[in-house]
């Protein structure tokens, strides 16, 4: 596949070339589930094609970077496997050390699942998917409907992506040839109990035959019993031979250089690699990249050139830890920390007809500007109207938790929501590692295959985009968001907007504290006086380009325009914290992370909030100066917009 897409890039014109790294890639040698009492059951059951028959080009489901081990015990049922549930089971008394947790799918990511029930003294961990989250209680199921059939199964990696993504030997510099690589017991992200992830035809016999009380009422998923949180009557056997090696893996990276500014860069990427033959995650993106480069090769020929540099990567290795992007930004850290304009990334690019997009702040504006001018295929308006009416109505699709909405619901919203960027996908080391402005764009819908081998073309062309319309139109948006940062005079960010998130993100943690009768242990008064310097300041450099932009006779303003830019690059750099997040060095940026216990969605003010919830008041008071000199600083870098701008004007 790496061969395909550079040769297609070739082909269009473009140079292209593979970029190689050499990752911790463990692969199954043996994945067996037992269920020993009060009934045998071996699991898992092969999932079956259309035809209603195993498929011997998928291998065994598992869950990447899982030890192996083989173990024996009697079964607890700790719904997510967030710590609160294990809370809720002592509740109960219901102690899960030693046992075998069984956990669904869905709230957070799987990783942290794995991780919490390490902590929590489980001696192994199965995770399955309830039809209640995106199985039958959806609707049909595959191939009657959109949705997970019985034998399906959700692999993914079980790294613990808070802690660090990559490859976990390599952490914070490229696995390239000759790397130190740290030893396995050392790297801090892998697992460390025997995982597996089943269907809920093979986890229904394990919940079925479980004694001790009765679930809790929110536990209770859609099986046709009452669910009970054991131990006993059931007992299982889980039996796991990984095979743990270094291995290649290949990023495609195409180069369309700029005119005048070519050390400037616009990233666009999608990742290659996929469990099964992932029609939608993620070559309902990969196609789309192709048709941008297709189409940015004609203009090429044609003896087009844009004013900054077009970089398109096709990523490989995403689906085992952001694998491929993680190692390509850890290798040209330096030179994409000075000169990155932005990372665009289409993850899934279709798996229905509603559009998502994640972004930051500055760049929201940018994505509404831009599904103005792209049609939507099913209603013939604009995709911005479209999804201006889904937006009010519509929630995000069970399932694909890259393109969950963070919004909140309520009255209709004036402008469509652009949500928070967490994690998950590969915009995650450019935008939290090294403060580069970042977008991911898609559209959603019944999405119930993720993971599973019936996320195939069949799927696609029945239910998720049949006639690839949707498929165009993201390639359109993609394309077009690339072509305005590539080519625009002034780079479009709004920073205006951007402090107005921080503001009211900041107002929620005061409104918080005092909620909780914390106000006396930390005001946070301070830094939102900061916040109101960085709106007045990028007011004013908003007010400044205005008439920047109008004034043409300026005789110095190529040079001027330059300085500017460079200054608005570096804005959302300045939100960096140079020792990184308590605990998660690798992740630097003050505004959003990915939360501790959540792995996908995004927590605003990470550092202050999580501290907070902690109850580290200690931390939480120096994550709140923290916080208040990235504001100062980013800050000052506004007002030395101004203050250029201003001097420029006095001179002419």
């Amino acid at each position: 596949t790496a061969l395909y897409v550079r040769d297609r890039f070739r082909e269009f014109g473009l140079p292209a070339r593979l970029v190689e790294y050499r990752v911790l890639l463990p692969t199954p040698e043996l994945v067996r589930v037992e269920l020993l009492e009060p009934v045998q059951h071996l699991a898992p059951t092969p999932e079956v094609d259309l035809q209603g028959e195993a498929d011997g080009l998928v291998i065994t489901p598992f869950n990447a970077y899982s030890p192996s081990g083989d173990v024996a015990a009697e079964v607890v049922y700790a719904n997510y496997g967030l710590p609160e549930d294990y809370e809720r089971l002592r509740e109960l008394g219901v102690d899960a050390a030693g046992k075998i947790v069984l956990v669904r799918y869905g709230r957070c990511f799987r990783g942290v699942k794995a991780t919490v029930a390490h902590r929590q003294g489980a001696a192994g961990l199965i995770l399955y998917s309830d039809p209640q989250q995106d199985g039958y209680r959806q609707g049909d199921p595959y191939p009657k409907g959109p949705w997970r059939p019985p034998t399906g199964v959700q692999r993914g990696s079980i790294l613990n992506l808070s802690i660090y993504p990559g490859d976990p030997l390599t952490p914070g510099y490229p696995a390239v040839e000759g790397a130190h690589q740290v030893a396995l017991e050392e790297a801090k992200n892998l697992p460390k109990i025997p995982t597996v992830p089943l269907s809920y035809a093979d986890a229904e016999p394990i919940l079925k035959h479980l004694r001790g009380p009765t679930a809790p009422r929110e536990w209770q998923g859609a099986l046709p019993f009452t669910y009970h949180v054991g131990p006993g009557a059931s007992r299982v056997r889980l039996t796991l031979k990984m095979n743990f090696e270094v291995r290649p893996i290949w990023n495609v990276i195409a180069e369309i250089r700029g005119k005048s500014e070519p050390d400037r860069w616009v990233v666009l990427g999608n990742h290659r690699d996929s469990w099964t033959y992932g029609a939608v995650d993620a070559l309902s993106g990969t196609a789309p990249l192709l048709e941008v480069a297709r189409g940015l090769g004609a203009l090429v020929k044609q003896g087009w050139r844009p004013r900054r540099t077009i970089i398109l990567a096709s990523w490989d290795g995403e689906e085992y830890g952001l694998l491929g992007s993680t190692e390509w930004v850890e290798d040209h850290a330096e030179f994409l920390s000075r000169n990155s304009v932005a990372y665009l990334n289409v993850d899934v690019g279709v798996a229905g007809p509603h559009f998502r997009a994640f972004a930051v702040p500055s760049l929201a504006s940018l994505v509404r500007e831009v599904t103005r001018k792209v049609k939507d295929p099913k209603s013939g308006r604009s995709v911005y109207l479209a999804w201006l009416e889904e937006a009010s109505r519509l929630r995000s699709s069970p399932g694909l938790p890259i393109i969950i909405s963070t919004e909140q619901e309520g009255e209709r919203p004036r402008v469509p929501p652009v949500g928070e960027l967490g994690s998950g996908s590969d915009y995650t080391p450019f935008f939290q590692h090294l403060g580069i402005p970042s977008v991911d764009v898609g559209f959603g819908g019944p999405y119930g295959v993720y993971h599973a081998l019936h996320d195939n073309f069949h799927w696609m062309t029945r239910f998720g985009d049949p006639d690839f319309g949707y498929s165009v139109a993201v390639g359109r948006i993609w394309g077009l968001l690339a072509l305005r940062l590539a080519n625009a005079d002034l780079l479009p960010y709004d920073y205006e907007a951007y402090g107005r998130k921080i503001e009211d993100h900041l107002q929620r943690v005061k409104d918080d504290l005092e909620e909780r009768e914390r106000a006396d242990r930390l005001s946070v008064d301070e830094t939102l006086q900061a916040v109101a310097q960085f709106i007045e300041a990028a007011g004013r450099v908003r007010r400044r380009l205005r008439a920047f932009s109008a004034d043409r006779s300026n005789s110095s303003r190529t040079a001027l325009q330059g300085r500017v830019n460079e200054a608005l690059m570096r804005v959302e750099r300045d939100f960096l914290l140079p020792s990184g997040l308590p605990g998660r060095s690798w992740f630097r940026h003050a505004i959003y992370a990915p939360g501790v216990y959540t792995g996908y969605s995004a927590v605003p003010l990470p550092g202050l909030r999580e501290s907070i919830d902690a109850g580290d008041w200690w931390q939480a008071q120096r994550q709140e100066a923290a916080l208040r000199e990235v504001l100062r600083r980013a800050t000052a870098r506004l007002q030395g917009i101004v203050t250029d701008l201003d001097s420029d004007r006095v001179a002419e």
